[in-house]
């Protein structure tokens, strides 16, 4: 417990990890682009899919709640309803993807986990950034149709990479942790699958933040719910209007990497036995 709260270990957690991924970053870039074209090899539209089905899945959602079931707009808003599910669904999909794939990184690369010179820290994180391509597309085609249907550009974009940074720290610390404990809990991406499935609905991704009440204590407990109200401050509100979440997710992203990264280094060396 002190360990966790140490501010001088948590740094040397960061410094090992990013100090890795550093020295092996040529290889989990081409590991990751090998994971893609893998995935979609054989298929007509081949590696297109791995941008073209989060795209297609966002356009459904954004049918069916706009258009099918609907929700009156809250005064103030300074964009329209399009706008606001994207800048949600966008980071939460490929929070979402990242962990379905954190599960499988190690169990599904069984024949480099047991090579002893291979950094296998960096399967988890290819799947962080398999996933963040996805997100990244969709946010440049937020921002088009934001400047082309508007006519408007804000100054919060620049906090973009900022914002994308904080979030993947999250997605590593999540993805590092879930792959270690998947190693010896084979069911565990079964029941991220239904957990996801059901946060889903636990945050303000289709509807509106309720402003009082019960309902307001059960999505501001929801960390996700702090993942959004950062992006939409970047991506559709043009201002910071939650500078708290800007504070929760920042700490909570530092503190799931801890977390991850420890996690994985402890059960990292009886990977091979039980593989």
């Amino acid at each position: 417990m002190l360990t966790a709260l140490n501010p001088a270990s948590n740094t040397r957690a960061f410094a090992e990890m990013f100090g890795l991924l550093n020295r092996h970053r040529a290889l989990t870039i081409e590991l990751t682009k090998r994971d893609i074209g893998e995935r979609y090899a054989g298929q007509v539209l081949g590696s297109v899919w791995a941008i073209g089905h989060p795209i297609a899945l966002m356009t459904i959602y954004v049918i069916v709640f706009t258009q099918v079931w609907r929700e009156d707009m809250p005064p103030g808003m300074p964009l329209d309803r399009t706008a606001y599910l994207v800048a949600g669904i966008a980071p939460w999909m490929a929070f979402q993807e990242s962990m379905m794939l954190g599960t499988t990184s190690i169990t599904g690369k069984s024949n480099l986990v047991k090579q002893v010179v291979f950094p296998i820290e960096v399967l988890p994180i290819k799947g962080v950034l398999i996933s963040l391509v996805s997100q990244l597309v969709m946010t440049a085609l937020l921002l088009g149709f934001i400047t082309i249907q508007f006519r408007t550009a804000y100054w919060t974009w620049a906090l973009i990479p900022v914002a994308i940074s904080i979030q993947a720290v999250g997605m590593a610390g999540v993805a590092l942790f879930l792959s270690s404990v998947g190693v010896y809990f084979r069911d565990l991406k079964d029941f991220v699958q239904v957990f996801s499935t059901a946060c889903m609905f636990g945050i303000p991704l289709f509807y509106f933040p309720p402003t009082g009440g019960p309902g307001w204590w059960i999505v501001n407990l929801n960390p996700f719910t702090h993942l959004l109200a950062v992006q939409r401050d970047v991506l559709f509100f043009g201002a910071i209007t939650q500078p708290m979440s800007w504070v929760i997710l920042t700490v909570l992203s530092c503190a799931a990497f801890c977390l991850g990264y420890r996690t994985f280094r402890r059960l990292k060396p009886m990977f091979g036995n039980v593989l």
